[in-house]
């Protein structure tokens, strides 16, 4: 696809995932279209730029638009503000603006279901499922365990979707939103995008959700341990209490929130006991006060930073 005016631009950032990368960018390749689009890619390993060279040998072979660039300080809401503000930069007729992870692979009418859903529900947010595909063999553990589970909602108008490994954001978002950035307090925690989210419903923005607009993620063997679900769950408590904070500012919020923290850490047993018995296995039953647990450790100052990776050795 060689037009030089997209309707859309499909946003991927980075990080030394270059073979992953590969199947992101071949995915899109052969999306089914019937409009023009643009793909940009920002790497944000500053020093490897794997990424780069994957992205600029793709647009070297292929027909469809699009460029790659490089953003140095790492990071994941800087490397998806470089691409979201570039997209918009250099393709001022594209009206929408999604993005993909480069552990993705999107269906291929993604693109088109996406831009479909934006028009035909008049919304700015579009989202939808990101169903799993494991690296190895999972355990019932890890298939009933809530973080690798698929939304399945019917398509239609919600309230807000979360994640933006799965998202359609129109220009008027970005033209409009008080602060259309990504909130770089989470870089290395997670959950920008939520924060992002909960800001455009906040100020009116309408969302759908498009069930027929698949992604594939893959799950490496990495992520599939039981440490690393567990932090997960932790982080997903450190998150949610952050964005309610940043809602809540002062000391009487902070009293609110200490007392929605008791409440949480009472409950999350109960639930903790009603997800074993229903998966009858112990990793998807410490989901419940994990995040309570990671509440009350954002609530003390206290964080992860998962996605903070240490330089390359030279």
């Amino acid at each position: 696809m060689s037009e030089t005016m997209p309707e859309a631009v499909v946003c991927i950032p980075s990080f030394r995932r270059p073979e992953g990368l590969k199947k992101t960018l071949a995915s899109l390749a052969a999306q089914k279209v019937d409009f023009p689009f643009a793909i940009v890619v920002v790497d944000n390993d500053g020093a490897g730029q794997a990424g780069l060279a994957v992205a600029r040998a793709f647009f070297a072979e292929s027909d469809v638009a699009g460029e790659a660039l490089v953003e140095p300080t790492q990071g994941n809401c800087y490397a998806i503000n470089t691409a979201f503000h570039t997209a918009r930069q250099n393709y001022p007729s594209a009206r929408w603006f999604l993005m993909i992870d480069d552990d993705e692979a999107a269906s291929p009418v993604w693109l088109a279901e996406m831009v479909a859903a934006a028009k035909s529900f008049d919304v700015d947010i579009v989202g939808g499922p990101v169903n799993r595909e494991f690296d190895a063999p999972a355990s019932k553990a890890v298939l009933s365990h809530p973080l690798f589970g698929s939304i399945e909602a019917p398509t239609g108008p919600v309230e807000q979707i979360h994640g933006s490994g799965n998202c359609l954001i129109s220009r008027r978002v970005f033209e409009t939103l008080p602060k259309p950035e990504f909130d770089v307090q989470f870089n290395f925690l997670g959950g920008g995008d939520m924060d992002f989210f909960t800001r455009c419903r906040k100020a009116g923005f309408k969302f759908a959700w498009n069930a027929q607009a698949v992604i594939i993620e893959y799950v490496p063997e990495s992520r599939m341990a039981p440490r690393w679900i567990m932090e997960r769950s932790l982080r997903t408590g450190i998150i949610n209490y952050s964005i309610d904070r940043a809602r809540r500012p002062g000391l009487k919020g902070g009293l609110m929130l200490a007392a929605k923290n008791a409440v949480s850490l009472c409950l999350s047993l109960i639930r903790a006991v009603s997800a074993g018995l229903k998966t009858g296995a112990w990793l998807p039953a410490t989901h419940p006060p994990l995040m309570s647990i990671g509440r009350v450790m954002a609530s003390l100052g206290i964080t992860l930073t998962p996605y903070k990776a240490p330089a390359k050795k030279s």
